[in-house]
């Protein structure tokens, strides 16, 4: 079994970038796993086996978390979606794993959201004739409360804290109004809360887990495409200078998503459009908690409002085949679009519309082939090892990406017959998680970087760390340089639409790109020369 000889550096800065990229064209032995794929999945698989005690390289063909990985709907569910359809098991599995990023792996990233469900007197609404009054009948406020309380017993026995994740209760008319201001108060009796774990950011949570297997001595290589893959390696073609360079492996794993099919054209994936529409906070009054829309006509799917950082309330989502071509990035259909708002409107006081949308997002889930429709596949994941030795893992969601990395590199290990330790990052926390949390510091940025605050700060070089990277946007000039001389990221857009979510508005995005490129500019010319 191979050990790394000495700790290291978990940042992905200029000079590591260079030293792993370097590795692939000086390295002589193979490495034990290839991986190809720099989503939530293929950086979970990098860390598993890395901290295993294997030698791993990771190539992506992007930037981390440049697919499906960073358009999630920011939640890590419990698992009471899939209970509903009778998928105990995939719903079994989603409550431990919130369990283990909410205590162990990512507390600093993780944080609970209370999820609201209004109830208002049967036969009110405009929305169409009972409107609300069918959410009591169809639904019904009894079946809402006995939901939460099946799911609170999936949260008990993955052993979550209450004081991690309260129990749900029924709550009052004003409970409901001062969690969502902007609900629809005539008819309103009350209403069902519960809670679920809630991402600061999807996109941080990829670059923690890469920048954690980097200092358990995994290679991460971005703006790598790899090419003629086989169980023993891959053609990879440098993004930035244009070289091929051949890399060996002792096993390969494909963790591409809605792309897999097109490393191992035997694998069939069906992808799934989820898409999101961004608010500005103020829009729906500064929510604290997720307003929960029933979706009509469905069992069990629901449109929420969610809030976020940056003053923004994300609110989704739709389940629509995408067959075709998969998109570098998805775009909302008009149709999604107005589903979206009109679901919503069927809650507020005054209604939303598409004058109020400042953004929007959508992603492809990379779902199992299957019939019927996408919302009624399965979310479980699947790892197959083809006839030439090649290991693929797809499907699953991002709440379960560790044991989806685990099956991985325990299928590989057996291919290959590696000398490996048995899977232990159920109880490795990402950077971050522990350290000190200087309250002086903007609460925004301890939200997005935990223990590591005080080092974003102290560790800048330029002027006004703590000043904002552009007028009226919550993002420090101290995180933009963190990206760059930590978090791996080489270019603005890299630094706006996945080390920050400022990219979610284009206009935000606008705005702030001169200041970053600037930065950009400063900080690497100094770690260059």
């Amino acid at each position: 079994m191979t050990t790394p000889p000495h700790p290291f550096s978990a940042d992905l800065g200029p000079e590591r970038t260079r030293r792993d990229r370097a590795s692939l064209q000086s390295r002589r032995r193979p490495w034990d796993v290839l991986v190809i794929g720099g989503g939530v999945t293929g950086v979970g698989v990098a860390l598993d086996a890395a901290s295993r005690g294997l030698t791993v390289v990771l190539v992506e063909a992007e930037d981390l978390a440049f697919g499906t990985s960073r358009w999630s709907s920011k939640l890590v569910h419990g698992g009471l979606r899939y209970l509903a359809s009778g998928n105990v098991r995939i719903a079994w599995e989603s409550a431990v794993e919130r369990h283990n990023l909410m205590t162990t792996i990512a507390p600093h990233l993780v944080s609970p959201v209370a999820q609201v469900v209004p109830s208002y007197s049967a036969g009110h609404g405009t929305a169409g004739p009972g409107m609300r009054g069918r959410v009591d009948a169809a639904i019904g406020s009894a079946l809402v409360g006995t939901g939460f309380a099946v799911g609170d017993l999936l949260r008990r026995g993955a052993r979550t804290p209450a004081d991690v994740l309260a129990h749900p209760a029924r709550i009052s008319a004003a409970e409901v109004i001062a969690a969502c201001p902007a609900v629809e108060t005539e008819g309103l009796r009350g209403g069902w809360r519960s809670y679920d774990g809630r991402l600061i950011d999807d996109a941080r949570l990829v670059v923690a887990i890469a920048r954690t297997a980097a200092a358990h001595g995994a290679a991460i290589c971005t703006r790598m495409r790899a090419t003629e893959v086989t169980c023993q390696g891959a053609t990879v073609i440098d993004g930035i200078t244009g070289d091929h360079l051949d890399i060996r492996a002792r096993t390969v794993i494909n963790a591409t998503g809605v792309w897999a099919g097109t490393v191992d054209d035997s694998i069939t994936v069906r992808p799934s459009r989820g898409t999101h529409l961004v608010f500005d906070a103020a829009t729906l009054g500064y929510p604290t908690g997720a307003l929960t829309v029933p979706i009509p006509g469905a069992r069990n799917r629901f449109v929420f409002a969610l809030p976020e950082q940056l003053g923004r309330v994300y609110a989704g989502l739709t389940d629509v085949d995408a067959p075709g071509p998969v998109p570098a990035v998805p775009q909302a259909s008009d149709d999604e679009i107005d589903s979206i708002i009109a679901t919503l409107n069927t809650a507020l006081a005054r209604p939303v519309s598409r004058e109020d949308v400042i953004g929007t997002f959508a992603g492809l889930r990379p779902l199992l082939q299957g019939d019927g429709e996408t919302a009624d596949l399965s979310r479980e994941h699947s790892v197959t090892v083809g006839d030439d030795g090649l290991v693929t893992v797809v499907g699953g969601k991002l709440t379960t990406y560790r044991t989806m990395a685990a099956d991985a590199v325990d299928a590989a290990v057996a291919r290959a017959r590696l000398d490996a330790y048995p899977c232990v990052t159920e109880s490795i926390p990402l950077v971050g998680a522990h350290g000190t949390r200087n309250r002086r510091l903007p609460a925004s940025l301890i939200a997005r970087f935990g223990g590591e605050s005080d080092r974003v700060v102290q560790g800048a070089t330029i002027s006004a760390p703590l000043g904002p990277i552009a007028p009226g946007i919550d993002v420090t000039r101290a995180e933009v340089e963190f990206a760059i001389t930590a978090e791996g990221a080489v270019d603005a857009d890299d630094i706006l639409h996945r080390r920050t979510r400022i990219g979610l508005v284009a206009a935000d995005a606008d705005r702030a790109r001169p200041a970053v490129t600037h930065l950009l500019d400063q900080v690497l010319a100094a770690h260059i020369g």
